[in-house]
């Protein structure tokens, strides 16, 4: 949740099985508004791509072993090239690849997001906000961010204010969706599992990676973020404990 001061541009799309939405304050312009189009045809695009439970996508003729149109080659190799480094980062702790089928979900949304924001700087928002289904992509400020309760809906477990520059917002756990991250190596929910895990830093790709890395990780999940310098997290256990890393001026804060 995104809390701004009276944005004169907003637009929400229902794609990838969530909503996202756009606010951009900043004074609205023949560019911008083209670019909220460009933005909404960019994340439905995308969907058709990557979308697991689509069987026409790209990962589902990857999985079966089928060639891809060629004018989606290209984004398909970024991606493919994303999860591999994402898996070399993590020592396996993100896995496109599980039981012979390819689903980069884990880091899609973060790099779908952070695409679409790009295409709005690029058309002059200096101020915007894209949330695609709680992972926030943020430029400009001030802006304040709810991090939802995953224990106690409709609360709140922390906030980031933010003022200036880019941010990202990546949140992981059970909470919306049920228990749909697993231990990679097992197959079976995270040992010690988290409520709810939430990644900041400059760009949505790396945190909404690095949330679901992490959360998939369970009780080992605080001692590898704490490595990640450049990144902060906030996470709260199932019986309501928190705890974070690596606090700077744009973190959460209880």
């Amino acid at each position: 949740m995104a809390e701004d001061t009276g944005a004169p541009l907003h637009r929400v799309v229902h794609t990838m099985g969530t909503v996202f939405s756009c606010t951009v304050r900043d004074t609205p312009t023949p560019a911008l508004h083209r670019a909220l189009d460009d933005v909404e045809a960019l994340l439905r695009h995308i969907d058709a791509v990557f979308s697991p439970f689509r069987t026409d996508s790209a990962v589902s003729r990857v999985t079966r072993g089928e060639p891809v149109p060629a004018e989606w080659e290209p984004e398909l190799r970024e991606v493919l090239r994303l999860s591999a480094e994402a898996h070399r980062r993590t020592d396996g702790w993100f896995a496109a690849w599980r039981g012979g089928g390819f689903d980069p979900s884990g880091l899609v949304k973060g790099w779908a997001v952070e695409r679409a924001a790009k295409l709005l700087c690029d058309a002059g928002a200096e101020h915007l906000c894209l949330n695609g289904g709680g992972d926030i992509q943020l430029h400009g400020g001030p802006w304040r961010v709810g991090i939802s309760h995953p224990l106690q809906p409709g609360k709140l477990a922390a906030l980031v204010e933010h003022t200036a520059g880019p941010l990202a917002v990546a949140t992981s756990g059970p909470a919306e969706r049920g228990c749909h991250i697993v231990d990679p190596h097992t197959g079976a929910p995270p040992s010690g599992g988290l409520a709810s895990l939430t990644v900041t830093g400059t760009s949505l790709t790396e945190a909404d990676m690095v949330a679901t890395a992490a959360y998939s990780m369970g009780v080992q999940a605080r001692a590898w973020l704490s490595g990640q310098h450049h990144l902060s997290a906030f996470a709260m256990a199932s019986d309501g404990v928190t705890w974070s890393t690596n606090w700077g001026a744009d973190c959460p804060r209880t």
